[in-house]
């Protein structure tokens, strides 16, 4: 038997309600249906994230060490298996096997004690992870991937209630300016493979190379919306203009698009606060600030 952690258990409940309550009664029967169909063997505890279980297991067929990934599908992690197909491991973990049903997928397994945050330098996690976006962006998405240019219309549409809703002037203006940035460039929304969520706990080391990116949440758009992560990570307010030309240099990126694509994650990130009734997070109106007056970059 494999014990479920409590705490995947209280996410599932509070993201997803009774469909994440139904998601974690049937994950001993789903993992016992897998290891079988797979002929894989438990190799350790399991793990998780916000939302999905991980674990470890050997592939008796050939001993492979893998990790079995059990979660429910939504729209961000319906193109994952399709994203991980299309990097075939450049940049990224491996996809060994995946169910369409259930969404359960097979991979490659990485060393899940050595993520990027565990790097020292911050300037050299920030390079890693703008090579590896390097990689990952350089071809169009799949057809039938999800859209840049639906999320930011999207987005545009809800603004102008959410606005109503914040009462501080001052941020009021700065989420208005990230609207209004998004504005500039949502005609144009690029159609590369994006990963979506590359910070440095979804980067970890590997014995077939330095470093790989995990669990994207893939998507069509343009590189400059990839970049916030690696913003905010261990943030520090100072780094911030360092960062964004560092990361704009590696990839090649037009600084003006990259940053208004930034400025829609800010919004992005925005609108989800307000509408769960939360104050816009401090740093996030920081880099706001820090992208919208442009400084030249640190020594």
């Amino acid at each position: 038997m494999i014990d479920i952690p409590q705490e995947l258990a209280a996410t599932q409940e509070l993201y997803n309600g009774d469909r994440g309550r139904e998601f974690i009664t049937g994950l001993p029967a789903l993992i016992e249906d897998f290891l079988e169909r797979w002929d894989l063997t438990p190799d350790g505890s399991p793990l998780h994230g916000v939302t999905a279980l991980v674990l470890p297991v050997v592939r008796r067929a050939d001993d492979t060490p893998a990790v079995l990934k059990l979660q429910l599908l939504d729209e961000e992690s319906a193109g994952e298996p399709v994203a991980l197909r299309r990097w075939d491991g450049d940049g990224a973990v491996r996809l060994l096997d995946h169910d369409p049903v259930t969404h359960t997928m097979l991979l490659e397994r990485l060393d899940s004690t050595r993520m990027l945050s565990t790097l020292p330098g911050t300037r050299d996690a920030v390079l890693i992870i703008a090579g590896l976006l390097a990689h990952l962006t350089a071809g169009p998405a799949p057809a039938g991937m999800r859209r840049l240019g639906d999320i930011a219309h999207t987005m545009l549409d809800e603004t102008p209630e959410a606005l109503k809703r914040i009462p501080d002037t001052a941020v009021r203006r700065t989420v208005a300016d990230c609207a209004a940035a998004v504005r500039e460039v949502v005609d144009e929304p690029g159609d590369r493979l994006l990963h979506w969520d590359l910070h440095d706990e979804n980067v970890l080391a590997s014995d077939r190379a330095p470093w790989l990116a995990i669990d994207p949440k893939p998507l069509a758009g343009d590189p400059g919306f990839e970049l916030w992560p690696a913003l905010d990570n261990r943030f520090d307010a100072d780094e911030i203009t360092w960062r964004f030309d560092a990361m704009t240099d590696v990839l090649g990126l037009d600084r003006a698009r990259a940053r208004a694509w930034t400025m829609g994650r800010l919004l992005q990130n925005a609108l989800w606060d307000i509408k769960d009734g939360r104050p816009v997070e401090p740093r996030q109106l920081d880099i706001a600030h820090r992208l919208r007056t442009p400084r030249s970059r640190q020594p």
